[in-house]
């Protein structure tokens, strides 16, 4: 069943931007068309601040050459009245339809010189509004006034009411990290609409934020393409730090290429299909063996053309080069492969040596992963590396596994991370 939103904080302020509307024209002694007032008010309340101040300055913008020119046609449409020119209806009403859609020319014309074309919207509408509704004023100019008043009313009263909050601190020091799977994204790997707003919105404010995943960078971006991630991210499960802006890896922790090919060999040898993962000048590399007696099932295969699909990833059909630093080797196979592959890693002692991680698919029922890292590739090692950078206070983690996270999250609540984080972050006081 699916579960019914909440009334958001955008909508209530919506309600009380177009009350306060009317209490405006109220004491304005109801000389102002407040319909006119609510459409900039509903213009303005928009999630992000900089998406209302921006929304403004166009509304601005708009009104004034949409009046300007409503008030020269609304002018000359005065002219032909006084001159007593057409006589009959049918020409008044079809000249006065061929002045407005010249006019419009202009108005378009006017913010294409003025390099204010995302204002034309606006110009229209304004424009259309005097002309067309109030073509037979007797004072243009007085309406056109109104107008633009309403329009400032609107405005002022839609950034007022979207910047009110009441007292708070936010807390700039410190450092949130949250996991992925599980605790931001649904079971379809999407990230709710209310997540996106909040983090967004704090994220703008000052809210150091980032994610800890098993996943590779592409698998992040994905996801994650609406959010403006100011930090970046841990991924490949602690093996690599990645700035997600610039698309840079800053951090590895790789597996040296003298173990990397002694692992390549072991697989090889032993018939093992394997994806080494190996970055190279901030490209990530993929290399992996098929050859004729390495032939894929039909699960593997899909497997296969589905990641390549990722713009983020490069697959390579050739055996690892043996000058290669390999951030990790991934094999994927059916459940009962990766048990006899298993038994080869603890046989060869390869657990000893460097992490080894064991976990079925989500996707490919029946078949499961080994990742194979360097032994100090870890979550907590990468954190330590970005805490050089950032220097927080305080770090506080989010994520599903009991005692290893500050706050443990239930799975499938995909609310409760920004619920938490919004609480830590913003601290409200009446001081």
């Amino acid at each position: 069943m699916k579960q019914i939103p909440k009334i958001g904080l955008r909508i209530i302020k919506s309600a009380v931007a177009v009350f306060l509307c009317y209490l405006f024209n109220y004491f304005r002694g109801e000389n102002g068309i407040v319909f006119y007032s609510q459409l900039s008010v509903l213009w303005c309340i928009q999630s992000y601040i900089s998406t209302t101040k921006q929304n403004a300055y166009q509304r601005i913008v708009g009104t004034f050459i949409g009046a300007g020119f409503g008030l020269v046609v609304l002018l000359l449409f005065m002219l032909i009245r006084n001159a007593g020119w057409p006589v009959n209806e049918l020409t008044l009403y079809l000249t006065k339809g061929l002045i407005t859609s010249i006019g419009i020319i202009f108005v378009l014309y006017a913010t294409v010189i003025l390099n204010k074309k995302n204002a034309s919207y606006f110009s229209c509408v304004v424009f259309l509004s005097i002309v067309v509704i109030h073509g037979a004023d007797n004072n243009p100019f007085i309406f056109t006034l109104n107008r633009v008043i309403d329009t400032m009313v609107g405005i002022f009263i839609g950034v007022a009411v979207n910047l009110f909050h009441l007292p708070r601190k936010q807390h700039k020091e410190i450092l949130f990290i949250s996991g992925l799977d599980d605790t931001l994204l649904d079971s379809h790997y999407h990230l709710n609409d209310y997540c996106k707003v909040e983090l967004n919105r704090m994220i703008e404010e000052g809210l150091n934020f980032t994610l800890s995943t098993m996943r590779p960078p592409a698998s992040i971006i994905e996801p994650m393409a609406d959010i403006k991630l100011n930090l970046p991210v841990i991924a490949m499960n602690g093996g690599v730090l990645y700035d997600t802006q610039q698309k840079r890896y800053l951090e590895k922790i790789e597996i040296d290429r003298t173990d990397a090919t002694k692992i390549a060999e072991l697989l090889d040898k032993n018939g093992i299909l394997y994806f080494a993962n190996v970055v190279v000048d901030d490209t990530l590399l993929i290399y992996y063996n098929r050859s004729a007696e390495l032939d894929f099932d039909e699960i593997q295969s899909g497997f296969l053309n589905d990641l390549r699909k990722s713009p983020y990833r490069n697959y390579i059909n050739r055996p690892l080069p043996a000058e290669e630093n390999v951030v990790y080797f991934m094999l994927f196979y059916n459940s009962d492969s990766i048990e006899k592959i298993n038994n080869l890693l603890l046989q060869e002692k390869i657990p000893d040596n460097f992490k080894v991680l064991t976990y079925p698919s989500n996707d490919y029922q029946g078949y499961s992963y080994i990742k194979i890292f360097n032994q100090y590739a870890s979550k907590e090692n990468m954190i330590e590396l970005l805490k050089r950078r950032i220097k927080p206070e305080k770090v506080v983690t989010f994520g599903t596994i009991p005692g290893k996270y500050d706050y443990v999250v239930k799975e499938g609540d995909t609310n409760e991370v920004v619920h938490k984080m919004k609480k830590l972050f913003e601290s409200y006081t009446m001081a």
